[in-house]
């Protein structure tokens, strides 16, 4: 018989809330971490608004030491780091220099890149012929696996310490990779997660694709619009989620709290074709993706209360809600409520899927559905298929009982996790 996973602890650094308790009450009452950005502008970026956490230098030295954060400049292992050590905290567990090994606890911690504001300090530095001024940090800032290895240092983890990186789909891979390390019996405990780095050097590449929105550098709150008529692309966002997964065995015999229940999921890729790019989704594998975690679950796609999409605020939203419905077979008002984080924190990247995560999972502990802000105006093509009461534009006080989360990403990959209350 499978072992039965449960999540016993959480950590988040969003844009609109650094900790559990700052980030429930923002996504609770709608609250945006969207601004603008003068960098931005004095760049001659079109989309001159973005989500990046808010960080003090006392919060930072709650969790790095002072040499740590020496000559330290990767944004995105910052983030990573502070949400794992917050999740490890939540789950019940010490953080010591001295412990010993953890050989039944390791991470699957992702990123889409790594320090990319320390490769930029170190590229300057070479072309200036100062490579003996690079400092001693640069490998670890840089390399994809920076914040595994921060985070299997920091809190002193045996079992498999690893990144992995799938775009968009980075998060809710890294959750279903440490799920079945679990379910496999190869690991009591993983600390699964995502991070992205936030800046213009990261944020670029999408401006200059033209995909980010251009339209409310006046209005930064109102700029990130999932499943809006007047969408007009993503605002770029930054920072990381993370979620302790333990066996539920484990959970129960320390007496750890426990927040939900992952039933199972999927992971698969479009193959680019049948009308996936590199850029864009092959409907049939998204339906595929959706249908097989639900198989994989062990339920019904009717049980189904809530959907946590991925939502960008893009042309191709109407047809991720076009997905849901074919894969679900539920349409109208019988599709279940529907709604997406990205409208307070924009689009956070490799970190998505796991902040996104984090608050699906707070939705279930607590008893309601988040409000998808800044949708007003239902899509028509959306409002075609699934009834605009289906996505809430205020908060909703329900208990709910099973939760879907989806993750698309560039390069044509898929992932979607099934989470039940405990």
């Amino acid at each position: 018989m499978k072992k039965r996973i449960v999540i016993t602890g959480l950590g988040v650094v969003s844009p609109n809330g650094v900790g559990l308790l700052d980030f429930t009450n923002a996504i609770k009452k709608g609250i945006s971490g969207i601004r603008f950005l003068p960098e931005l502008d004095e760049l001659n970026f079109s989309c001159c608004i973005g989500g990046i956490p808010v960080l003090t230098k006392e919060l930072k030295e709650q969790y790095l030491t002072p040499l740590q954060l020496r000559n330290f400049n990767s944004s995105g292992i910052l983030y990573g780091c502070i949400a794992g050590i917050d999740a490890w905290k939540d789950a019940g567990f010490e953080m010591d220099a001295e412990s010993e090994l953890d050989g039944d606890s390791g991470t699957v911690f992702g990123a889409g890149t790594s320090g990319v504001e320390k490769f930029r300090e170190a590229i300057y530095k070479v072309d200036e012929k100062q490579v003996k001024r690079l400092g001693s940090t640069v490998v670890m800032q840089t390399m994809a696996s920076g914040i595994s290895a921060y985070l299997g240092g920091i809190l002193g983890l045996g079992n498999q310490v690893t990144t992995n990186s799938s775009a968009c789909t980075t998060g809710t891979e890294a959750l279903l990779m440490g799920f079945d390390r679990i379910q496999s019996g190869k690991a009591k405990r993983m600390l699964v997660g995502s991070c992205s780095d936030h800046g213009p050097y990261l944020w670029g590449g999408f401006d200059a694709m033209r995909v980010t929105t251009y339209k409310h550098n006046d209005s930064p709150e109102k700029g990130s619009r999932p499943m809006s008529a007047t969408a007009s692309g993503f605002v770029p966002g930054s920072g990381a989620g993370a979620l302790v997964l333990e066996s539920l065995e484990s959970a129960l015999e320390r007496g750890a709290p426990i927040y939900a229940e992952v039933l199972g999921g999927a992971v698969n890729s479009g193959g680019q074709r049948k009308g996936g790019t590199m850029t864009a989704p092959n409907s049939i594998a998204v339906q595929s993706c959706i249908k097989e975690a639900i198989k994989n679950s062990r339920i019904r796609a009717s049980e189904i209360d809530v959907l946590n999409g991925h939502l960008t605020a893009t042309s191709k939203d109407p047809l991720e809600i076009q997905n849901w419905a074919i894969a679900l077979k539920r349409r109208g008002n019988g599709f279940p409520y529907i709604n997406s984080l990205k409208s307070m924190v924009g689009h956070c990247l490799a970190a998505s899927g796991s902040i996104e995560s984090v608050a699906t999972v707070l939705q279930l502990k607590e008893g309601f559905i988040f409000p998808s802000i800044n949708c007003e105006d239902v899509h028509p093509e959306i409002s075609e298929i699934i009834d605009a009461e289906k996505i809430p534009k205020q908060l909703i006080r329900k208990k709910i009982n099973i939760v879907a989360k989806a993750s698309f990403g560039f390069g044509d990959v898929n992932g979607c996790v099934i989470f039940k209350k405990y």
